[in-house]
């Protein structure tokens, strides 16, 4: 378990620093620079847009801005944000706890009603429940994010307004609610966001588990269980799920960039303050030293998602562990 986990941390590392090292070579050889949109036009004096790139270090050659770059960060220091006004590390403090409140609850419940949809329609292989609810399950699967999002805000907003459509927490009588009002304000600011990722996420879960359901289903043990007279309901919950779940967790871990890049919309669509929203602004002003840090850690969430998937799959199946 040991060399597994030490192994897979080698390989987040080289996973962090490939992506970051990507990153900024690419944002970097684009064209523009941060301070295209606020000193570029005929009234700037060239001579002011080239004092502040050679103050941040901008006019000397790639090579020397990376190496700088890889310095600063191994100091701890991510830079300075020209788009947030502060440094990067402040941004992405504030930034990292939303997303991460959000990805959490919309993994927690894709998997519950991922598992519960594949079991039942293990049970149901064939029936027409079966094959109805595989209907639904691959619209869902095939809708984009930001789509999904909008109807979302459509059906739950507009056309039948039980929850907010934008921002974490109402921001006029938040502060004068009770401690179990802020709660409840700041779940219902949650419900849509999370909804969304949940049926997006949930679909493939779904999938999977019943196809490793059923494929677990034609095992010897299975047959056996079945002859000593266990219920089909024991059988299922407690011999099929249990040795069918090993293929889900690992499910997971994978899901885990398709969970962080739907974040991105479904944060730009609901207006919810984390990483998402970050991202695409820090994209559209240039922001280099914050794109590159969101790309660090969206891909260092990745990597360690995807670590304590190999760790859980581990410990539900000692043939991989004992490995």
């Amino acid at each position: 378990m040991l060399r597994l986990v030490a192994a897979r941390a080698a390989q987040a590392v080289a996973i962090v620093f490939v992506v970051a090292t990507t990153v900024f070579a690419l944002i970097h050889l684009a064209p523009g620079d941060p301070f295209a949109g606020s000193l570029d036009g005929p009234t700037v004096d060239p001579a002011v847009r080239a004092l502040w790139r050679e103050k941040y270090g901008l006019g000397e050659p790639l090579p020397e801005q990376y190496l700088r770059y890889l310095a600063s960060v191994a100091r701890g220091d991510l830079g300075w944000s020209f788009s947030q006004h502060r440094s990067v590390a402040s941004a992405l403090a504030t930034a990292v706890p939303n997303t991460l409140q959000l990805m959490g609850l919309a993994l927690l419940a894709s998997i519950v009603l991922g598992v519960a949809a594949g079991i039942f329609q293990a049970a149901r292989r064939g029936t027409r429940a079966d094959r109805v609810t595989s209907a639904v399950l691959l619209v869902f699967h095939s809708v984009p994010e930001f789509w999904l999002a909008l109807m979302a805000m459509l059906l739950f907003a507009y056309a039948l307004p039980i929850f907010p459509i934008s921002g974490m927490v109402d921001p006029v009588m938040h502060e004068y609610l009770s401690p179990a009002g802020r709660v409840a304000d700041r779940l219902r600011h949650l419900a849509l966001p999370v909804l969304t990722l949940t049926l997006l996420i949930s679909a493939a879960i779904a999938r999977h588990q019943r196809a490793a359901l059923l494929d677990v289903a034609g095992e010897d043990f299975i047959r056996t269980a079945r002859a000593k007279g266990v219920s089909d309901r024991q059988v299922l919950l407690r011999h099929t799920l249990r040795n069918a779940l090993g293929p889900t967790i690992t499910l997971v871990g994978l899901l885990l960039p398709a969970l962080l890049g739907g974040a991105v919309f479904v944060e730009a669509v609901f207006a919810w303050p984390g990483m998402g929203s970050l991202a695409l602004n820090a994209v559209a002003t240039r922001d280099y030293a914050l794109v590159t840090a969101v790309a660090i850690v969206g891909s260092a969430m990745v990597a360690l998602g995807s670590l304590v998937a190999d760790i859980l799959s581990a410990v539900a199946d000692p043939r991989l562990r004992d490995g």
